[in-house]
Parts: structure tokens; C-alpha cells; sequence
């Protein structure tokens, strides 16, 4: 009996659900309809910021908007909070992109509405190039417009200061996978360097501003070799022929990211030419051991190590890269793969040897040719060299360029006549142009498919012999 009852139960429970349509109508209020709000909105630091949306649909007695642009660092975060149709203030925060929010409210009924949107902070330094030079034996910066106006002496001008002498090589290094703000610039001199503020080329204070201060235990001298930049926002290099790399176990925006620990250990002295490369996403150095005459490993498991001639030689009837028995004048690489090296023997012969090395595992060294390289008057350890992806390499001899086919052997002369010896070559972020620097000029030059050299712009007045370049874009 108790059965039969709750089937009949269920069966009318069913039967209810069954002839229940679902035909309701509901009375949603009425969304309001914003018009000319962006994204995202660059404002200059110190300058007026105004973000005036159009909304339509809401009386104006029913509207109400609310502004929100979250700042992490703020203190008293509602400092940030406006009120108004209309955001009108004098942007004050630094140079970040922040979060920022539009709630619309309808207060016939209470509803809100929300419109997210970015802002992000500028200063006059956000865009733009630097050129590092050396005019007779001091060092200079410069700093390029958009406009192509040159303002010379920059960093002595903010400042107040000179450089130290001796200038190497201009790093912006910025963390590529977090997208965090930018991490500074670096001008590395041969006895140390400085560090700057991106946004206002200062002198850092709150983070590391010298290359001596970037040592958790500074060596009592240093010289530096030559580093480059890692895309985690770090330097790598040779100090005092050895090999350091900037911590990356903490986060990127801490003082003590990117400083110096000790070097990678092992009984070795590193030639300042190395390759940094990449192999299945990960980073590997190929070095030169100056005594010993051979390639080296170095691997970067969060701090660099060095495994010297631990790989596999394959090919060492080519040559054999644990015993070269010549001194390494230039090291460069082409799409992380063909490598070559242009090496001196005693005679004063040049020799060009190219390779592969994976030592990201397996640990191999494939040699693939040596031969007595065509124009052996251009090498010389200071020669500005540079590879491209599309596989040239790029030389400069005196005042001239010259685009070289390693497969071929071919040589081609740029066409652009250059006014005094070349002493810097930089490519563009796509490889279209090559830059090269002489005598107070930057010159750029079209590289693109069917073109050779071309002159595309100049600019001048850059103090004393360009050394190297950076932009910010």
C-alpha cells in the first residue's frame, strides 16, 4: 500500500512539472549604453588626465558614477576613488600600468554597472632610445625623441654626475614573463657600472645603482668581460674571467633580484665572448676557455654552473672543440644554432669554425666545418660583428659594412657611405634595419629582403663614438 501511494505521489509530481510550460516574462531594467570609453589610456606623470565616456539610457537625476584606479602601493588606497560623469585629475602616480574601474549606478532601482579599464603611466623617458658613447676617454648617454631630437649629456644633466669610464655595453633588461615593470637600465663600464630608473633615467637608490653593489660579496676589483641580458631581467656575464648570473628566485620587483651571488665554480678562465642560447625553453651558455683553447658548457639551473668539456664531441676529426689550440677572436650564433667562431693561430691565420651545441641535453658538440675564413683582415677582437636570423652576418671594417652568406662564402658592401669608422652595429627589434654608429652618427640602414644596405635616416649629434644602443618602445 505505502508503494502504491508514493508512485502515485511521484507520478502527479511529474505530471505537474510536465504541464508547466516554463512561460514567464520578466521585467529586466533597462542597461545603460557607454560610449568612448577605452581599454587603456596613457597618462604623462604631472599631467592632467580626463576620460569623459558618453552614457545614454539612464536620466541624468539616475545616474551616478563612481571612478576606481587601484593602486597597490598607495597607503590609503580610497585616495584613488573619484566621483563624477567625468574623471578629471592630475595624474600623480608613477610610471605603471594600473588597474583602474567605471561602476555606472541606476539609482532608480540600485543596479550597477561595471566597465573595466587600464591606465597607464608615462614620463617623457617612456619612449624613446639611448645611446651610450665614448667621447675621447669619457663615457656619455644620450637620449633620442621620437622626434629624432637628440638631448646629449643626459645623465650628467639629471644626474649632476659623470659616468665611469670606459663604457661597454647598454642593457634594458626587463622580465619578459611577467610583464612587470621594467627593471632598468644598465651601463656597464669596464671597472663597474651604473644602474638607472627606466622612467626618469636616475641614478637607482631603493635598488642596486652600481655594479659593485649588485654583489651580495663584491671581488675586491672587477673587470668586466662582457654580459648580456637574460629575458628573465637579468644580467649574465664574464667578471674577472668568470661567470656570474643575477639571482631570479625571488620577485622581480625586490631589491635583490638580479644581484650577484657567487660565480658558477670550477678552475677555468672565460674569454668575454660567449652565446647565450636557447634549446626546448632552455637557457644554456656556450663559453671559451682562454687557457685551455676549448669550448665550454655552462648551464643555467637558476644560478649558472659550469660543466666545462662534460658533453659529447661529435665530429672532432673536423676539429675537436675540447683542444683547439687558437685563440678566440669572435663568437657568434645564427636562430640559436649555427655558431661560428673565428679563432687566430700562432701565425696570425684566421680560421672559421662552425658548430652546434646543445647542451641543453643531450650534451653534444657537433662540428661542422673549419676552414681559413675569406677576409681574415677584418677579425680582430674588437671588430663589430652581429648574426641575424635570416642567417648573414653583418661585419664592419674601418667605414665600411659588409653582409656575409657563411654558406656561400659571399660577400656583399653595403651601399651606405659612412663618414668615419664604424664602431657600433645594433638590429632592430625585426631585423629590418641595422644601425651602425660612427663619428657622432647613427645610421640606418634597410636590410629587408632585395634591398642592400640603403640609407633609411641619420642622426646626429650624439657626443664623441657611439658604443651601444637601447630603446623602448
Amino acid at each position: 500500500m505505502k508503494k502504491l501511494i508514493i508512485s502515485i505521489i511521484v507520478s502527479t509530481l511529474l505530471a505537474s512539472c510536465y504541464k508547466d510550460k516554463g512561460n514567464y516574462v520578466i521585467d529586466m531594467p533597462e542597461s545603460p549604453i557607454l560610449q568612448n570609453l577605452d581599454t587603456l589610456y596613457e597618462a604623462m606623470t604631472g599631467d592632467s588626465l580626463v576620460i569623459q565616456p558618453k552614457i545614454v539610457g539612464l536620466t541624468a537625476e539616475n545616474l551616478e558614477c563612481d571612478w576606481r584606479i587601484d593602486v597597490p602601493e598607495a597607503l590609503v588606497p580610497e585616495a584613488n576613488h573619484y566621483k563624477g560623469n567625468a574623471l578629471r585629475i592630475v595624474f600623480g602616480l608613477e610610471a605603471k600600468r594600473y588597474t583602474a574601474r567605471l561602476t555606472v549606478t541606476n539609482k532608480a532601482n540600485g543596479m550597477k554597472y561595471f566597465y573595466p579599464f587600464k591606465v597607464q603611466g608615462v614620463t617623457e623617458f617612456s619612449r624613446g632610445t639611448l645611446v651610450l658613447s665614448k667621447d675621447q676617454e669619457e663615457s656619455k648617454l644620450s637620449f633620442i625623441k621620437a622626434d629624432n631630437s637628440v638631448q646629449p649629456n643626459i645623465y650628467e644633466v639629471i644626474n649632476g654626475q659623470p659616468l665611469p669610464a670606459e663604457p661597454l655595453q647598454l642593457h634594458y633588461v626587463k622580465n619578459q614573463f611577467t610583464g612587470n615593470t621594467p627593471l632598468g637600465y644598465w651601463i656597464i663600464s669596464k671597472k663597474g657600472g651604473v644602474r638607472l630608473n627606466v622612467n626618469s633615467l636616475k641614478k637607482e637608490s631603493e635598488k642596486p645603482g652600481t655594479l659593485h653593489d649588485n654583489f651580495f660579496l663584491a671581488p675586491p676589483t672587477i673587470n668586466v668581460g662582457s654580459f648580456q641580458a637574460h629575458p628573465q631581467g637579468v644580467l649574465l656575464g664574464v667578471i674577472n674571467d668568470k661567470f656570474y648570473g643575477g639571482a631570479t628566485t625571488t620577485w622581480d620587483q625586490s631589491a635583490t633580484y638580479g644581484m650577484f651571488g657567487t660565480y658558477a665554480d670550477g678552475d677555468y678562465d672565460l674569454s668575454s665572448k660567449f652565446v647565450l642560447s636557447t634549446v626546448n625553453n632552455n637557457y644554456t651558455v656556450i663559453g671559451f676557455e682562454k687557457n685551455k683553447k676549448q669550448f665550454v658548457r655552462i648551464n643555467l639551473y637558476g644560478s649558472p654552473m659550469y660543466f666545462g668539456t662534460q658533453y659529447s664531441a661529435i665530429g672532432s676529426d673536423i676539429f675537436n672543440p675540447t683542444n683547439i689550440g687558437m685563440d678566440l677572436l669572435q663568437l657568434v650564433q645564427i636562430n640559436n644554432a649555427d655558431t661560428y667562431a673565428y679563432v687566430k693561430n700562432a701565425n696570425g691565420q684566421i680560421y672559421e669554425l662552425m658548430f652546434n651545441a646543445n647542451f641543453a641535453g643531450p650534451f653534444n658538440f657537433t662540428s661542422g666545418h673549419k676552414r681559413l675564413f675569406i677576409r681574415p683582415e677584418w677579425i680582430t677582437a674588437d671588430t663589430k660583428m652581429l648574426a641575424s636570423r635570416s642567417g648573414y652576418i653583418y661585419i664592419a671594417a674601418q667605414n665600411q659594412i659588409f653582409r656575409y652568406n657563411p654558406l656561400s662564402e659571399q660577400v656583399q658592401s653595403l651601399k651606405t657611405d659612412i663618414k668615419g669608422e664604424v664602431t657600433m652595429l645594433k638590429l632592430e627589434d625585426d631585423e629590418s634595419t641595422l644601425i651602425a654608429g660612427a663619428a657622432g652618427t647613427l645610421y640606418y640602414l634597410d636590410i629587408q629582403v632585395g634591398k642592400s644596405g640603403e640609407l633609411v635616416k641619420k642622426i646626429e649629434g650624439i657626443p664623441g663614438s657611439p658604443i651601444d644602443m637601447t630603446w623602448r618602445k
